[in-house]
Protein backbone atom coordinates (compact mmCIF):
# COMPACT_ATOMS: atom_id res chain seq x y z
CA UNK A 1 0.00 0.00 0.00
CA UNK A 2 1.49 3.15 -0.88
CA UNK A 3 -0.29 6.77 -0.17
CA UNK A 4 1.16 10.57 -0.29
CA UNK A 5 1.04 11.86 3.11
CA UNK A 6 0.69 15.41 2.04
CA UNK A 7 -2.29 14.55 0.12
CA UNK A 8 -4.00 13.69 3.13
CA UNK A 9 -2.40 16.42 5.39
CA UNK A 10 -3.98 18.80 2.20
CA UNK A 11 -7.25 17.46 2.44
CA UNK A 12 -6.90 18.50 6.58
CA UNK A 13 -6.51 21.89 5.70
CA UNK A 14 -9.19 22.18 2.93
CA UNK A 15 -11.48 20.61 5.68
CA UNK A 16 -10.72 23.45 7.74
CA UNK A 17 -10.83 25.88 5.25
CA UNK A 18 -14.07 25.53 3.77
CA UNK A 19 -15.94 23.77 7.63
CA UNK A 20 -13.76 24.76 10.06
CA UNK A 21 -12.89 28.22 10.44
CA UNK A 22 -15.65 30.30 8.55
CA UNK A 23 -17.57 28.74 11.91
CA UNK A 24 -14.79 30.22 14.22
CA UNK A 25 -16.49 32.55 16.41
CA UNK A 26 -19.93 32.62 14.53
CA UNK A 27 -21.36 29.84 16.24
CA UNK A 28 -25.13 30.44 17.46
CA UNK A 29 -26.72 28.39 19.97
CA UNK A 30 -28.51 26.08 17.39
CA UNK A 31 -24.92 25.12 16.04
CA UNK A 32 -23.50 23.59 19.42
CA UNK A 33 -25.34 20.49 21.20
CA UNK A 34 -24.01 18.21 23.86
CA UNK A 35 -23.23 14.10 23.82
CA UNK A 36 -22.55 11.78 26.48
CA UNK A 37 -22.47 15.27 29.16
CA UNK A 38 -22.60 18.62 29.10
CA UNK A 39 -18.71 18.67 28.90
CA UNK A 40 -18.63 16.70 25.65
CA UNK A 41 -19.92 18.91 22.63
CA UNK A 42 -19.91 18.60 19.12
CA UNK A 43 -20.83 21.41 16.47
CA UNK A 44 -21.89 21.85 12.82
CA UNK A 45 -18.47 22.75 12.37
CA UNK A 46 -17.69 19.42 13.86
CA UNK A 47 -19.69 17.16 11.78
CA UNK A 48 -19.06 19.05 8.14
CA UNK A 49 -15.72 18.83 8.59
CA UNK A 50 -16.26 14.90 9.29
CA UNK A 51 -18.32 14.84 6.24
CA UNK A 52 -15.71 16.53 3.87
CA UNK A 53 -12.57 14.54 5.35
CA UNK A 54 -15.12 11.52 4.60
CA UNK A 55 -15.14 12.61 0.62
CA UNK A 56 -11.82 13.36 0.77
CA UNK A 57 -10.31 9.85 2.08
CA UNK A 58 -12.33 8.43 -0.33
CA UNK A 59 -11.35 9.71 -2.92
CA UNK A 60 -7.75 9.87 -1.94
CA UNK A 61 -7.98 5.75 -0.02
CA UNK A 62 -11.03 4.32 -1.66
CA UNK A 63 -9.99 0.98 -0.12
CA UNK A 64 -9.64 2.27 3.18
CA UNK A 65 -12.23 1.81 6.40
CA UNK A 66 -13.04 5.91 7.60
CA UNK A 67 -14.05 6.14 10.94
CA UNK A 68 -14.44 9.46 12.50
CA UNK A 69 -15.29 10.16 15.97
CA UNK A 70 -18.82 11.60 14.62
CA UNK A 71 -18.99 8.62 12.59
CA UNK A 72 -18.77 6.65 16.22
CA UNK A 73 -21.15 8.67 18.16
CA UNK A 74 -23.56 7.33 15.60
CA UNK A 75 -22.64 3.55 15.11
CA UNK A 76 -20.71 2.80 17.63
CA UNK A 77 -19.83 -0.68 15.69
CA UNK A 78 -17.36 1.32 13.71
CA UNK A 79 -14.82 1.28 16.28
CA UNK A 80 -14.85 -2.37 16.82
CA UNK A 81 -13.97 -3.16 13.37
CA UNK A 82 -11.08 -0.39 13.48
CA UNK A 83 -8.29 -3.27 14.67
CA UNK A 84 -8.97 -5.82 11.97
CA UNK A 85 -9.34 -3.27 9.47
CA UNK A 86 -6.61 -3.82 6.36
CA UNK A 87 -6.54 -0.36 5.84
CA UNK A 88 -8.20 2.29 8.10
CA UNK A 89 -8.29 6.39 8.54
CA UNK A 90 -9.22 7.54 11.51
CA UNK A 91 -10.31 11.57 12.02
CA UNK A 92 -10.88 13.97 14.93
CA UNK A 93 -12.54 16.98 12.99
CA UNK A 94 -12.35 19.36 15.39
CA UNK A 95 -10.17 18.00 18.54
CA UNK A 96 -10.79 20.71 21.07
CA UNK A 97 -14.36 21.17 20.82
CA UNK A 98 -14.81 22.86 23.84
CA UNK A 99 -12.40 25.45 22.94
CA UNK A 100 -13.60 26.07 19.59
CA UNK A 101 -16.93 26.69 21.40
CA UNK A 102 -14.87 29.07 23.63
CA UNK A 103 -13.64 30.84 20.38
CA UNK A 104 -10.14 30.04 22.21
CA UNK A 105 -7.68 29.26 19.00
CA UNK A 106 -6.55 25.82 20.80
CA UNK A 107 -7.94 23.34 19.15
CA UNK A 108 -7.03 21.12 15.49
CA UNK A 109 -7.89 18.31 12.91
CA UNK A 110 -6.21 15.38 13.39
CA UNK A 111 -5.64 11.95 10.89
CA UNK A 112 -3.89 8.73 11.28
CA UNK A 113 -3.74 5.89 8.95
CA UNK A 114 -3.60 2.72 10.26
CA UNK A 115 -3.04 -1.35 9.15
CA UNK A 116 -5.05 -4.30 11.22
CA UNK A 117 -5.10 -1.31 14.17
CA UNK A 118 -1.39 0.50 13.72
CA UNK A 119 -0.93 3.69 12.79
CA UNK A 120 1.45 3.81 9.79
CA UNK A 121 1.33 7.76 9.70
CA UNK A 122 0.07 10.66 11.20
CA UNK A 123 -0.76 14.09 10.82
CA UNK A 124 -1.78 17.15 13.36
CA UNK A 125 -3.03 20.35 11.88
CA UNK A 126 -3.19 23.55 13.47
CA UNK A 127 -5.63 25.56 11.04
CA UNK A 128 -4.82 28.70 13.10
CA UNK A 129 -0.67 28.68 12.69
CA UNK A 130 -2.04 26.87 9.16
CA UNK A 131 0.80 24.13 9.36
CA UNK A 132 1.19 20.39 10.19
CA UNK A 133 3.39 17.90 12.67
CA UNK A 134 3.07 14.70 10.81
CA UNK A 135 5.30 11.22 10.40
CA UNK A 136 5.27 8.16 8.78
CA UNK A 137 6.24 5.80 10.86
CA UNK A 138 9.96 5.13 10.81
CA UNK A 139 10.55 8.13 9.01
CA UNK A 140 11.06 10.67 11.78
CA UNK A 141 8.32 13.33 12.38
CA UNK A 142 8.10 16.81 10.91
CA UNK A 143 6.47 20.65 11.27
CA UNK A 144 5.49 21.10 7.46
CA UNK A 145 4.61 24.52 6.33
CA UNK A 146 2.28 25.22 3.13
CA UNK A 147 5.02 26.37 1.17
CA UNK A 148 6.96 22.96 1.57
CA UNK A 149 9.01 23.89 4.14
CA UNK A 150 9.75 20.88 6.40
CA UNK A 151 11.95 20.94 9.90
CA UNK A 152 12.69 18.25 12.14
CA UNK A 153 10.72 17.87 15.99
CA UNK A 154 12.75 16.34 18.09
CA UNK A 155 11.42 16.12 21.89
CA UNK A 156 13.09 17.69 24.50
CA UNK A 157 16.01 16.18 26.85
CA UNK A 158 14.99 14.39 29.70
CA UNK A 159 15.38 16.36 33.34
CA UNK A 160 14.89 15.14 36.82
CA UNK A 161 10.96 14.64 37.86
CA UNK A 162 11.15 17.63 39.92
CA UNK A 163 12.26 19.72 37.04
CA UNK A 164 9.66 18.37 34.20
CA UNK A 165 6.75 20.06 33.15
CA UNK A 166 4.00 18.45 31.63
CA UNK A 167 0.16 17.48 30.58
CA UNK A 168 -2.29 15.69 32.69
CA UNK A 169 -5.73 15.17 31.44
CA UNK A 170 -7.29 13.86 34.64
CA UNK A 171 -11.17 14.62 34.34
CA UNK A 172 -11.42 10.85 33.20
CA UNK A 173 -9.27 9.24 35.98
CA UNK A 174 -10.77 6.59 38.23
CA UNK A 175 -12.60 8.07 41.09
CA UNK A 176 -10.11 5.93 43.29
CA UNK A 177 -6.50 6.86 42.34
CA UNK A 178 -8.01 10.31 40.97
CA UNK A 179 -7.35 12.17 44.31
CA UNK A 180 -3.66 9.99 44.67
CA UNK A 181 -2.41 10.89 41.44
CA UNK A 182 -3.29 14.75 41.58
CA UNK A 183 -1.65 14.82 44.86
CA UNK A 184 1.56 13.44 43.27
CA UNK A 185 1.20 15.77 40.17
CA UNK A 186 3.34 18.59 42.67
CA UNK A 187 6.34 16.70 42.07
CA UNK A 188 6.94 17.66 38.41
CA UNK A 189 7.64 21.38 38.05
CA UNK A 190 4.50 22.10 36.05
CA UNK A 191 1.48 20.32 34.97
CA UNK A 192 -1.40 21.53 32.88
CA UNK A 193 -4.19 20.63 30.59
CA UNK A 194 -4.89 22.51 27.35
CA UNK A 195 -8.02 20.31 26.79
CA UNK A 196 -6.37 19.98 23.43
CA UNK A 197 -4.43 16.44 22.71
CA UNK A 198 -3.90 17.83 19.38
CA UNK A 199 -2.13 20.86 20.54
CA UNK A 200 -0.81 19.09 23.64
CA UNK A 201 1.31 15.90 21.18
CA UNK A 202 2.50 18.83 19.29
CA UNK A 203 4.12 20.66 21.86
CA UNK A 204 5.45 17.67 23.19
CA UNK A 205 6.71 16.77 20.35
CA UNK A 206 8.83 19.89 19.34
CA UNK A 207 10.51 19.39 22.85
CA UNK A 208 8.18 21.60 24.88
CA UNK A 209 7.52 19.69 27.33
CA UNK A 210 8.54 16.45 29.39
CA UNK A 211 5.58 14.19 29.70
CA UNK A 212 1.91 13.26 28.53
CA UNK A 213 -0.64 12.01 30.28
CA UNK A 214 -4.10 10.73 29.18
CA UNK A 215 -6.75 8.48 30.71
CA UNK A 216 -9.90 8.28 28.00
CA UNK A 217 -7.89 6.59 24.73
CA UNK A 218 -10.65 7.13 22.22
CA UNK A 219 -8.59 6.15 18.88
CA UNK A 220 -8.93 9.66 16.82
CA UNK A 221 -7.44 11.36 20.13
CA UNK A 222 -4.37 9.00 20.09
CA UNK A 223 -3.71 7.45 17.11
CA UNK A 224 -1.76 9.91 15.31
CA UNK A 225 -0.13 11.89 18.31
CA UNK A 226 1.80 8.69 19.90
CA UNK A 227 2.99 7.93 16.77
CA UNK A 228 4.35 11.19 15.92
CA UNK A 229 5.34 11.66 19.77
CA UNK A 230 7.78 8.30 19.64
CA UNK A 231 9.47 9.21 15.67
CA UNK A 232 10.12 12.59 17.48
CA UNK A 233 11.78 10.19 20.13
CA UNK A 234 9.17 9.66 23.09
CA UNK A 235 8.73 6.61 25.03
CA UNK A 236 5.08 5.69 24.72
CA UNK A 237 3.34 3.20 26.43
CA UNK A 238 0.14 2.27 28.44
CA UNK A 239 0.34 2.69 32.41
CA UNK A 240 0.69 -1.56 32.18
CA UNK A 241 3.63 -0.87 29.89
CA UNK A 242 1.66 -2.41 27.03
CA UNK A 243 1.70 -1.07 23.56
CA UNK A 244 -0.57 1.54 22.81
CA UNK A 245 -3.01 0.74 19.34
CA UNK A 246 -6.31 1.03 18.36
CA UNK A 247 -7.27 -2.02 20.17
CA UNK A 248 -9.49 -1.31 23.28
CA UNK A 249 -7.18 -0.15 26.23
CA UNK A 250 -9.22 0.28 29.91
CA UNK A 251 -5.71 1.50 31.21
CA UNK A 252 -3.99 4.94 31.06
CA UNK A 253 -1.59 6.35 28.51
CA UNK A 254 2.04 8.10 29.73
CA UNK A 255 4.44 9.57 27.39
CA UNK A 256 7.97 10.79 28.02
CA UNK A 257 10.89 12.20 27.35
CA UNK A 258 13.00 8.64 27.37
CA UNK A 259 12.20 5.28 29.21
CA UNK A 260 13.92 6.50 32.86
CA UNK A 261 11.58 9.08 32.83
CA UNK A 262 8.94 7.09 31.82
CA UNK A 263 9.42 4.78 34.55
CA UNK A 264 10.15 7.32 37.12
CA UNK A 265 7.16 8.91 36.44
CA UNK A 266 5.12 5.59 36.64
CA UNK A 267 6.94 4.98 39.98
CA UNK A 268 6.82 8.05 41.54
CA UNK A 269 3.29 10.05 40.25
CA UNK A 270 0.96 7.73 37.80
CA UNK A 271 1.59 4.02 39.45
Amino acid sequence: MTFDIQKLADALRAAAKAEIMPRFKRLGEADIRAKSEASDLVTKGDEAAERFLKREVAALLPEAFFVGEESVAADPALLQALPDADLAVVVDPIDGTANFVAGLPLFGVMAAVCRRGEAIAGILYDPLDDDWILAEKGGGAFLRRPNGESTPVRVAEPVPLAQMVGYASTGFLPAGSKARILANLAKPRLFASLRCAAHEYRAFASGHGHFLMYSKLNPWDHLAGTLIAAEAGAHVACFDGSHYDAREHTDGLLLATDRESWEVLMQEVFG
